[in-house]
């Protein structure tokens, strides 16, 4: 029998500014947090490279949106070298799937020649995206995902994208740490809006969105 959250649950919880993890990547147990400090990266404000942009721009790899959910969390999933452990278990990789059906959870796949080399996945609730986990198995194919993401909230006019705990990987993309009474009112703020999360998006508009990005950066 497959185990998940129950959808709306979980759905609130999130707007409540909690988030769930598991003890371990064997156990069923499941907890849910909600730090004292929160991490955020900027949308309108995000730090994008030249560097970086010099990359994306080059067209190398090929971005999609949904098109392979379970395969992202899988790879997520996988034990990281620092503690050969992850939070994703079946129920949360099981729980997410089914927020993907519902659309409430998306994903962002990055492709070299047909192979899914990079990705992340997060959940959609109003003006507010809530990152989860990216994986990268060639450089820089995580932070490309990310970046795509950003033009595509940006687009959208979202209010805020949560990173839940400091990571000092996202410190170059301007991500910050405040008091979870100064998220509390983004979060109220972004969940008032009724922002699409749309398909219909390509690399050409995602290029436009980020050239003007970092002219101000």
């Amino acid at each position: 029998m497959i185990e998940i959250l129950d959808p709306q649950k979980l759905i609130k919880l999130y707007t409540k500014g909690f988030f769930p993890m598991a003890e371990s990547i064997v156990s069923n147990e499941i907890k849910f947090y909600k730090p004292i400090k929160r991490f955020v990266i900027p949308i309108k404000n995000f730090h994008l490279s030249k560097k970086l942009f010099k990359i994306y721009k080059k067209n190398i790899y090929s971005f999609t949106l949904n098109r392979n959910f379970k395969d992202v969390i899988n790879n997520c999933s996988s034990p990281r070298k620092k503690n050969k452990d992850s939070w994703i278990n079946e129920v949360i990789k099981n729980s997410y799937i089914q927020l993907n059906k519902l659309e409430i959870a998306h994903s962002i796949e990055c492709w070299e020649n047909q192979k899914l080399v990079g990705g992340l996945y997060g959940v959609h609730i109003g003006g507010c995206f809530f990152g989860e986990s990216m994986f990268s198995k060639i450089s820089n194919s995580s932070k490309l995902c990310l970046i795509y993401l950003i033009s595509i909230l940006i687009k959208n006019k979202f209010l805020l994208l949560d990173s839940q705990f400091y990571n000092p990987h996202l410190l170059q993309f301007g991500g910050y740490e405040i008091s979870d009474f100064e998220y509390q009112k983004k979060l109220k703020k972004g969940l008032a809006k009724k922002n699409q999360f749309v398909d219909n998006f390509n690399f050409q508009e995602s290029l436009l969105i980020l050239h003007s990005l970092i002219q101000t950066s």
